[in-house]
């Protein structure tokens, strides 16, 4: 073991016994860095919406034949659909499933014509519940891969990644003063490489 790790998995065990048994965290297994980008990327897209009046939503993004709504939908489903990823490995299920009819809605322009009140609800809701998902992952969950309804084999341990790279671009295309400057020096780094 190195050394840091070593240091790191003590730290860890020095938690878990102040936190108790009962409390509900990551595991060691997790992919820890990218977890932390991806949470660093809800906190500054919440804040970049949130910036914004339920009129300014209806403005362009920078993203062509796209308004901010049609940005927050697309957050809003994305994180849905990585949670039933999450839940369908949590539950030992091979394949993501739709288990609510009305989840087949999940389409951004369908989206982007919900009330201002209803897209914030839909961003606020699918992260939380995102985060649930994956804290809830066990080590060996996270090692796991899930057919997604698109028909992809996905890596759990790949979606942080895609949360995290995904929602720090989005939060810029809100176009009301995000930049690549914001994002964590090494999630930009390996995004451009």
């Amino acid at each position: 073991m190195r050394m840091s790790s070593r240091v790191e998995e003590e730290a860890w065990m020095r938690l878990r016994e102040r936190l108790g048994s009962d409390s509900r965290h990551d595991c060691p297994a997790a992919p820890a860095r990218d977890l932390l980008w991806a949470r660093q990327g809800t906190a500054y897209f919440a804040r970049k919406l949130n910036e914004l009046s339920d009129s300014a939503l209806d403005a362009p993004s920078l993203i062509p034949c796209w308004t901010r709504r049609h940005v927050v939908a697309h957050i809003g489903y994305q994180a849905r659909s990585l949670a039933r990823l999450a839940e369908a490995a949590r539950k030992g299920m091979a394949k993501e499933v739709l288990v609510e009819p009305e989840h087949q809605n999940e389409n951004v322009e369908f989206g982007a014509t919900l009330p201002a009140h209803a897209l914030r609800y839909l961003f606020q809701h699918s992260a939380v519940h995102l985060n649930v998902e994956w804290r809830d992952l066990s080590d060996s969950q996270w090692q796991t891969s899930v057919l997604s309804l698109k028909g992809d084999l996905v890596p759990l341990s790949r979606t942080p990644w895609s949360r995290a790279t995904e929602i720090w671009r989005r939060a810029i295309d809100l176009d009301n003063g995000g930049s690549l400057y914001d994002l964590p020096s090494g999630l930009r780094d390996e995004a451009q490489t």
